[in-house]
């Protein structure tokens, strides 16, 4: 391959990587051809994009992103390949799903939103992390949740006395 071919696959990896703060780096390797285009089917329909890179093109593009990935670099031995994906616990769903028949693919490492995960052994958790946005939801929920505790006790306070005030008039004294 020339080197112009090369900076150009490097470029084009970069931007990939910069354009998606959640890619996995997983082992693809062994899985027959039709594990494969079954495993890529999948990746289609859950809008994860798979590629099949060489390591070294690949920590070229990392390097050229400005974003610091050297704790993925020990991670890129023997086959790789890259799933990026929107949210961060897509591609660990397919995975867990596709490993129910096949024992392929297996989790290098993750980097979900600038944090690293490394090791095949975190798909469990990774399947559970919720993104940047479902995080913000959740606490957005939680903070409005005594405001609303405290409105809703003044509305029905109000309903009460104004319950005790008209039973009060109404006494005859």
């Amino acid at each position: 391959m020339r080197k112009e071919d090369k900076n150009t696959i490097v470029e084009a990896i970069s931007e990939q990587l910069k354009a998606n703060p959640n890619f996995y780096l997983t082992d693809i390797s062994d899985l027959n051809a039709e594990n494969t285009s079954k495993l890529r089917r999948l990746c289609f329909n859950r809008d994860v994009k798979l590629l099949v890179v060489k390591n070294s093109l690949l920590r070229k593009a990392m390097e050229r992103t400005g974003v610091d990935m050297s704790e993925l670099y020990p991670t890129l031995k023997g086959a790789t390949s890259i799933m990026f994906s929107e949210f961060g616990s897509t591609p660990a769903k397919l995975i867990k799903e596709f490993r129910k028949t096949s024992n392929r693919p297996i989790l290098k490492a993750a980097f979900i939103e600038e944090a690293v995960y490394i090791g095949d052994n975190l798909l469990d958790f990774l399947v559970t992390v919720k993104s940047k946005n479902d995080l913000i939801g959740d606490l957005i929920a939680l903070l409005q949740s005594p405001a609303k505790n405290v409105i809703g006790a003044l509305q029905s306070g109000g309903q009460n006395l104004t319950g005790i005030l008209k039973t009060l008039s109404e006494k005859p004294e």
